[in-house]
């Protein structure tokens, strides 16, 4: 975070200065402010004030004061209105606020302004979730994901800030970057813009040729999907046993991790855990994420996570579904699994077994509904595939080598005029094999 314009009293500067023989440096206090249009819109605006202090706390700042302004439109200016601004610019000085966080988008002239009045950093939304994502990216693709998004972020702000965006804090908005890519002109800062892209671009195509040799394998994909906090590593971690880290936080992961799974009957997967999303997820960072959030779409079956314990779960389900149908995933079979049983209770649970039968109910961290689960993927990931079994000639040996990377052989064996195969195959693809189809299978499906 940039220091403000004017000086801070002394037991501000005492409080922001780290320990010299502890290192621990005290978290910064944070105003929140959200807008609604009505008084029937005021709930809403409760349900995203509290969740913006969730993804503060995250961002590493204490949010101290939340305030709810109700207005028809947005000031053109301020956002707000002056009347409303001084009020809570005095608020502010009083509890001795280091940030201002804003529920909803600000202009680059409208956060000017606010700065101005409030004389500290003021961000938005977007800045604060791009601020976590900044923390929480570590391998080199998610950390160039974050960093493209920043950038376009923070290019049409650079004007009149150059200098203070040129600089690294340890608050929120000013992690990421870093001073050799934001203390340029807007050309260079779009060179860097360009370079990236490209990075991501072969990134993308080596995860194409991965995702090709998985299909070739016959093994199916399952993505892991859901809200932010939802539980969705705690339960990638119990079905794999992959050791992912689990933190009570919002987007603890971003970068995705498959890993292979042992499913009931012998069948096999491969399962990716990915990253979570959030109501208003800003529209830059699913563009800047879309290579890896491209591999959701590429899946067979979604299993589509969600707290049972939130107060608002469908808020959750309809959040995600948003986004799964920006990225063009929303035509991916679904499983609809509920987390947290085990901190629901019982009442919570039997209403949403009664609104959504179709539906599997776990609890990731104690194992309970587990086996259900392993179930309910197959009998999911067998509603896409058909069984087959075919009587393929010594001399269609590229017809053979094509039932295998179609689909899963369960079965093989060499007679005197042929092979016989035993194959699960999508029904898509099953048409193609048709005339090899044994007679015996015929008469048995007909």
């Amino acid at each position: 975070m940039t220091e403000p314009t004017q000086a801070r009293t002394g037991r501000q500067r005492q409080r922001l200065t780290a320990s010299v023989t502890d290192l621990d440096v005290t978290r910064q206090r944070a105003m929140l402010i959200g807008l609604v249009r009505s008084r029937d819109d005021r709930a809403r605006g409760e349900a995203s004030l509290e969740e913006l202090a969730l993804l503060t706390d995250t961002a590493g700042s204490d949010p101290v004061e939340l305030a709810l302004v109700k207005r028809e439109r947005p000031v053109a200016a301020t956002y707000i209105g002056k009347g409303k601004l001084a009020e809570l610019v005095a608020i502010s000085h009083a509890e001795d606020i280091d940030v201002v966080v804003f529920d909803n988008d600000l202009t680059p002239a409208q956060q000017r302004n606010l700065q101005e009045a409030f004389q500290c950093d003021v961000v938005d939304r977007v800045a604060l979730i791009l601020d976590i994502f900044a923390q929480h990216a570590h391998t080199k693709e998610g950390m160039l994901q974050v960093e493209l998004a920043q950038l376009r972020y923070r290019l049409p702000r650079l004007r009149g800030r150059g200098i203070e965006l040129s600089r690294l804090g340890a608050g929120i908005g000013t992690r990421g970057p870093g001073e050799t890519k934001l203390e340029t002109d807007r050309r260079r800062i779009l060179d860097r813009i360009r370079k990236i892209e490209s990075e991501l671009k072969d990134a993308h195509r080596s995860r194409t040729t991965r995702s090709k040799q998985r299909r070739s394998s016959g093994e199916s994909v399952l993505a892991i999907v859901g809200y932010t906090n939802a539980g969705k590593s705690t339960l990638f971690n119990r079905l794999t046993d992959a050791g992912v880290l689990v933190e009570d936080q919002l987007f603890a992961t971003l970068d995705s991790t498959v890993r292979q799974l042992d499913l009931p009957h012998g069948h096999e997967a491969l399962v990716s855990d990915t990253v979570g999303f959030v109501r208003d997820l800003p529209h830059g960072l699913v563009e800047a994420f879309m290579s890896t959030l491209e591999e959701i779409a590429d899946a067979d079956l979604l299993i589509h996570l969600v707290d049972a314990s939130d107060p608002d779960p469908d808020h959750q389900l309809r959040s995600v579904r948003v986004v799964l149908s920006e990225i063009g995933a929303d035509t991916v079979d679904e499983l609809m699994v509920f987390n947290k049983i085990d901190a629901a209770g019982e009442l919570t649970v039997r209403r949403l077994r009664a609104l959504h039968p179709e539906a599997v109910f776990v609890s990731a961290a104690t194992g309970e509904g587990i086996d259900e689960l392993l179930n309910a993927v197959v009998a999911g990931l067998d509603a896409r595939t058909v069984e087959l079994a075919l009587e393929i000639p010594y001399n269609k040996g590229d017809v053979l080598a094509d039932v295998h990377a179609s689909g899963d052989v369960r079965n093989l064996e060499h007679h005197e005029t042929g092979s016989r195969v035993t194959v699960m195959i999508p029904h898509e693809e099953a048409a193609r094999f048709r005339p090899y189809v044994a007679e015996e299978d015929v008469s048995r499906k007909s």
